[in-house]
């Protein structure tokens, strides 16, 4: 119980209060909310999503105005799921998994080879394939240079 009294005051000497319990909040929320919005991501990819490197037009059938601001606003959500994922790493919750799904929102260059591999990781594989057996879906099919991969 001392460690944990010592560990706290140090923080409290760096960050205020109000500061950590904002943290504290903010983690919470970001953990709900991954919990909440990565099932519906997840099961919304086609299990062929990592088959092809084509870049897909986001809302190629809605005005370009609307389609650009719904860019954005996908790139913002990519972000803090690529944020939350980092600091999952090392608080609770689903890290590798988040970062998948924040990297799949993003729009850059060389975005499909970084998929893949965080994507062929096995824990990674075996939770958005759960996931989508849940939802009664295929399971994502890999390519075939990652078939030999466990």
């Amino acid at each position: 119980m001392d460690a944990i009294q010592t560990l706290y005051d140090g923080l409290i000497g760096m960050v205020s209060q109000e500061g950590l319990i904002a943290v504290t909040i903010i983690s919470a929320l970001m953990f709900v909310g991954t919990i909440l919005l990565i099932p519906v991501i997840v099961v919304r990819l086609p299990a062929n999503y990592f088959l092809h490197d084509d870049e897909r037009v986001w809302l190629a059938e809605y005005h370009p105005v609307l389609r650009h601001v719904g860019v954005v606003v996908k790139n913002g959500v990519g972000l803090v799921f690529l944020l939350a994922g980092i600091a999952m790493l090392v608080l609770p919750g689903q890290g590798l998994l988040t970062m998948v799904i924040g990297i799949s929102l993003l729009n850059f260059p060389g975005k499909r080879q970084i998929e893949r591999r965080l994507f062929t990781q096995p824990m990674v594989l075996q939770a958005m394939n759960a996931i989508r057996r849940k939802f009664d879906k295929p399971p994502f099919v890999l390519p075939p240079a990652s078939m030999g991969t466990p």
